[in-house]
């Protein structure tokens, strides 16, 4: 099976999250410029400014891109025209079903790939004739499932035909190897893309990502039904504790109602959500977009030469 490069007609068969309030049509640009797919997130955007950033991206880089429509969105079926009506070249899904919009997509020329959490959610997507899954694992950042990377991965490999690609957890060229290992034919990363000198976020919470550890990330949520992965501060504490004494869902909404915003924007490090997965405490400098992928590939080619010389 050809390798998510071959593809998209990309560099590097790497795919950036559409992270929710960061995943700008200028950050996408600058991904894509670089050798991966970038992606413009709408989870955070109204579907004006979702065809906004479209148009944005578009003026910025020759290269192809994507969107990332969050289903749970009100404005998911209007997203879903919008990205059909501009043809963007690779559409990618998140929280629920995409299968009433396959068809639109497919008809305008869109790449579709959902994010999918489980095999089951994989099987119905390729029977929708999606051209790939995103299988996500639970040490990614923001929403979350249950399985990890390392497990999921290879179940979904064995359970359907189409591509996968492989998410949660990377952040370097080892781990991009591990992937291709298990039957994947690319990745998706997110948090270690929050380190780039173009990534939008406050300078704030790139400073609380280089900090982190590798325990530093905690899941809030897991109660309630809705797990998101973020860096251990006040806020994710206090939710953890009132969530165990059996708070409802309105009151723990009191943590979390703008959180994400806070953070990105204003650089809220103790009230807002550090959206984060498992690997922030492998970050250890701000660099270039193009700098992060290069050195990503270089190390996925040296851990490969380093194996094949050990089994001489």
């Amino acid at each position: 099976m050809k390798r998510l490069n071959e593809i998209l007609g990309i560099k590097y068969p790497i795919i950036q999250g559409g992270m929710a309030n960061i995943a700008t049509g200028r950050f996408a640009a600058a991904v894509s410029n670089a050798g991966g797919l970038g992606l413009i997130g709408g989870g955070g955007m109204s579907a004006e400014t979702f065809r906004e950033n479209i148009r944005e991206c578009r003026s910025l880089t020759q290269e192809p891109f994507g969107v990332n429509i969050m289903l749970m969105h009100p404005q998911a079926e209007e997203m879903a025209a919008i990205a059909a009506q501009e043809r963007v070249p690779v559409v990618t899904t998140g929280a629920g079903n995409p299968g009433k919009y396959v068809e639109q997509w497919k008809q305008a020329g869109c790449l579709v790939y959902p994010v999918v959490p489980g095999v089951a959610l994989a099987r119905r997507m390729e029977q929708a004739g999606v051209d790939g899954v995103i299988a996500e694992g639970t040490e990614s950042g923001g929403h979350v499932g249950e399985m990890t990377t390392m497990a999921l991965t290879p179940q979904v490999v064995d359970a359907v035909k189409v591509p996968v690609i492989a998410a949660g957890g990377v952040a370097g060229g080892r781990q991009l190897l591990a992937a291709f290992a298990l039957g994947a034919v690319g990745v998706q990363v997110g948090t270690c893309l929050l380190v780039s000198e173009e990534c939008p976020i406050h300078s704030n919470y790139k400073e609380a990502l280089l900090r982190a550890g590798d325990s530093d990330t905690v899941v809030t949520g897991r109660i309630a039904g809705t797990p998101v992965r973020i860096l251990k501060n006040r806020m994710a504490r206090e939710y953890v504790r009132r969530e165990k004494e059996g708070a409802s869902r309105e009151e723990l909404e009191h943590y979390t109602l703008g959180s994400l915003r806070r953070a990105v924007f204003e650089g809220d490090t103790q009230t807002g959500s550090l959206m984060a997965g498992q690997v922030a405490g492998q970050l250890h400098e701000i660099r270039p977009v193009a700098q992060i992928l290069e050195d990503m590939w270089r190390e996925y080619e040296d851990t490969l030469a380093g194996l094949s010389a050990a089994e001489r």
